[in-house]
C-alpha cells in the first residue's frame, strides 16, 4: 500500500528557509513531486525527479530557490526551500506517479500523479 506523508512546514519571514519531508512508503523508483495550492486556485506543480535516474525539473518560479532531492535509504522526498517569499504560501503537497505518466513535457501536471500526501501548510510573512 502507497503511502505518503508530508512534514516540515511552518511559517517564517520573507528571506527564510524551510525543509519539507515526504516520507514514502509502498514504492519503488518512480516518478515524484512536490505541488502547492492556495485557496481558489488549481495545484501548481513546482519539482518534480525520478528517484531512479538523475532527471529533476523545477517551476520556474522557484528555480534557483529550490531544491528537490530523494534518500533511497530513509524513502523521503525532500524540497529545500530558500529565500523565500510571502507568493510562497501555500499547502505543500508530495505526489508520486506509478503509472509513468508524469514524463519531461508532463511532469507538472497534477493529474498525472495517482498518489498524493495530505499537505503541509507553508506561510512566508512580509
Amino acid at each position: 500500500q502507497v503511502r505518503l506523508e508530508e512534514s516540515g512546514g511552518g511559517s517564517v519571514q520573507t528571506g527564510g528557509s524551510l525543509r519539507l519531508s515526504c516520507r514514502a512508503s509502498g514504492l519503488s523508483d518512480t516518478n515524484m513531486a512536490w505541488f502547492r495550492q492556495t485557496p481558489g486556485n488549481e495545484r501548481e506543480g513546482i519539482a518534480a525527479m525520478a528517484t531512479g535516474a538523475p532527471y529533476k525539473y523545477y517551476a520556474d518560479s522557484v528555480k534557483g530557490r529550490f531544491t528537490i532531492t530523494y534518500d533511497k535509504s530513509k524513502k523521503t522526498l525532500d524540497l529545500q526551500m530558500n529565500s523565500l517569499k510571502p507568493e510562497d504560501t501555500a499547502l505543500y503537497f508530495c505526489a508520486a506517479d506509478t503509472g509513468g505518466r508524469a514524463t519531461v513535457r508532463r511532469w507538472y501536471r497534477p493529474s498525472n500523479y495517482n498518489y498524493w500526501g495530505q499537505g503541509t501548510q507553508v506561510t512566508v510573512s512580509s
